[in-house]
């Protein structure tokens, strides 16, 4: 392995975790002033009413979700729709730290309540500025020039 190679990979290691805790702290943020969007029928509905509020699509599997044609099929069609619009999207593994960040149940409670689907989460509200929107949105651009039109972060336990 030659030198650029080893500096190569620790900076893109480093990139990928500081885009990680820059999406989570912005979903937490977005949380609190009611700007997320929950759940792949959802944000169906929310993109085909007011797509132009949607300024982060986040699409959320674990290595089970893979084998889901359905799901599968529905995150086909929120891509192309997505790149369509010039929203920006990114795919996440890590389901379960997903659900910690958004202070969701992985489960159905004490009282039968299901968790929210969070394979699919939008971020909305273009006014709201935000300093981690800006740094995932440019990830998001960096990824596209490289032809990777939708780029994958792991978010990692804690």
């Amino acid at each position: 392995m030659t030198l650029e190679e080893v500096v190569g990979c620790s900076s893109t290691d480093r990139k990928m975790e500081t885009v990680s805790e820059a999406l989570e702290e912005l979903l937490v943020a977005a949380q609190r002033q009611n700007c997320l969007t929950v759940g792949v029928y959802e944000s169906a509905q929310l993109m085909n009413v007011d797509p132009d509020s949607v300024v982060l699509c986040v699409l959320a599997t674990d290595e089970e979700d893979e084998k889901d044609v359905a799901l599968q099929i529905h995150f086909t069609l929120i891509q192309a729709f997505c790149c369509d619009i010039d929203i920006n999207i990114v795919r996440v593994s890590g389901m379960r730290r997903l659900a910690q960040v958004l202070g969701e149940p992985l489960s159905t409670d004490s009282n039968a309540n299901e968790p929210r689907d969070l394979h699919c989460i939008l971020v909305t509200n273009p006014q709201a500025e935000h300093l981690k929107l800006k740094e995932v949105g440019s990830y998001c651009k960096e990824s596209r020039c490289r032809n990777q039109w939708v780029p994958s972060i792991a978010l990692q336990e804690r």
